[in-house]
């Protein structure tokens, strides 16, 4: 197992938020929670310069291994060990799902270009690490709480064209092969549509929202259902048409090679 980068704690004093999003990823593995709620919860997580970090969505890279031949997804990626003790880097790795989770782009080990090294240890993405940290830990069972977490950050951007929609998750309803996952809204530029559902286990719809707003987010337990998001169209086509999101998985740590 790589050897982690050492890095400051991870501060979190929970907000009277965090309470009944725990108890709803408990009980019904999933939970919705608008951008006001995730604001304060980064608050509490010393969450500083969020226009700095958004603005990194500007920089990202063609995804080069669409099995549909899309051009419509740019990216970074990132992988951290995440405890008590902090938010630790790992040297640069190819992102792998199995063909079981993602049968469009599975099977194959995907190298992406990195998150930047100012924005992976940057104060809004070590406050999001801090309540995923919090949240996650608290709404797994006790025995089966890791010493330290795995956890793999993705920045996306999908584009819509004149003619083409763009495709937050080509693969349809799935599971990323993890436990617990966090999809965060950053931005959203003349897009319509994007519409987020949670399934249960039969992949019949149990709930459906629309990230609209920065900070807007869905936090699965990925064991339990399955998530996925429609097709993005552009409002006006004259224009550049965009939904940028963040991504965090976290996956137990013992269960890393």
């Amino acid at each position: 197992m790589d050897q982690p980068h050492p890095s400051p704690a991870l501060p979190f004093a929970a907000p009277a938020e965090a309470a009944p999003i725990v108890e709803r990823l408990a009980g019904d593995g999933y939970d919705f929670v608008a951008g006001a709620a995730m604001g304060r919860l980064l608050a509490a997580a010393g969450s500083a310069d969020w226009d700095g970090y958004a603005r990194s969505w500007d920089d990202l890279r063609p995804d080069r291994f669409m099995a549909d031949g899309g051009t419509y997804r740019k990216r970074r990626f990132a992988c951290f060990a995440v405890s008590a003790g902090g938010l630790a880097p790992k040297p640069p790795r190819p992102h792998f799902q199995t063909r079981e989770n993602n049968p469009l782009n599975g099977g194959v080990a995907r190298v992406f270009e990195p998150v930047l090294p100012a924005i992976a240890l940057h104060p809004a993405n070590r406050a999001v690490m801090a309540a995923c940290l919090h949240l996650f830990t608290e709404a797994t069972p006790a025995a089966r709480r890791p010493a330290a977490w795995h956890a793999e950050m993705h920045q996306f951007r999908i584009e819509a064209r004149p003619g083409e929609s763009g495709q937050p998750t080509p693969e349809g309803l799935h599971r990323d092969g993890v436990d617990w996952v966090l999809v965060m809204m950053v931005r959203r530029e003349n897009v319509a549509d994007g519409v987020s559902t949670i399934a249960d286990a039969e992949r019949r719809p149990l709930e459906t929202a629309t990230l609209l707003h920065p900070l807007d987010a869905s936090l699965v337990d990925d064991h339990r259902v399955f998530h996925g998001v429609s097709p993005i169209t552009a409002v006006d086509p004259s224009r550049p048409a965009f939904r940028d999101v963040l991504v965090v998985t976290f996956r137990a740590e013992d269960e890393v090679a």
